[in-house]
């Protein structure tokens, strides 16, 4: 009887310590907090990773996809916008406080742009993928200029001369994402 509870014990206790060690080294790996999308900046391993997929359907139907594509009615209208193009979701601008996730970034800030609002857009055709190209914006602003002045998004020069004042703007005064080491877009992918 005195063997059986020496072996519960030393399971018990092997139980415990595996526990304990596991769970303080999740709690040591992730200090420091998540952005919205649930990702965050590794300092001792040097990479920027995410935790979780976010996808935020508002009960309205709308979503922001990426820095320049929102989806409408449950993602049946899928509206990618016209004349401008931002980071990819996972691709890495390095600023001061090290890389990060600049796609995420340029969404970020986006969907605070947005805040409860429905965008009105005006269609102007459909691209390869289907995708509504539209420009759409927010109590009367543009949202494509917003992003462009803001340095979160590039003016797409190889389909619209529109928003390249405004990315002027913003590189000249080192805004959004002038002010770090990025790739543009169309080269990243």
């Amino acid at each position: 009887m005195l063997i059986i509870l020496i072996k519960k014990f030393f399971n018990f206790g092997f139980l415990i310590l595996i526990l304990s060690i596991f769970f303080s080294s999740i709690s040591i790996a992730h200090q420091g907090g998540l952005n919205t999308e649930g990702c965050h900046n590794d300092k001792e391993k040097g990479d920027y990773h995410c935790h979780k997929k976010n996808i935020q359907n508002r009960k309205d139907g709308f979503r922001v996809v990426d820095g320049d594509t929102i989806h409408f009615d449950f993602d049946n209208r899928k509206v990618r916008f016209s004349g401008i193009d931002t980071p990819e979701i996972g691709q890495v601008c390095t600023g001061n406080e090290g890389p990060f996730d600049c796609g995420s970034k340029a969404k970020e800030v986006l969907i605070n742009f947005i805040g409860s609002e429905v965008p009105i857009c005006n269609s102007e055709g459909l691209d390869y993928f289907s995708r509504e190209i539209s420009e759409c914006f927010v109590n009367g602003e543009s949202i494509s200029k917003f992003l462009v002045r803001n340095g979160y998004a590039f003016a797409y020069r190889k389909y619209s001369k529109k928003f390249i004042e405004d990315e002027n703007y913003a590189r000249q005064n080192n805004l959004g994402l002038w002010k770090t080491k990025f790739e543009f877009p169309w080269d990243y992918r």
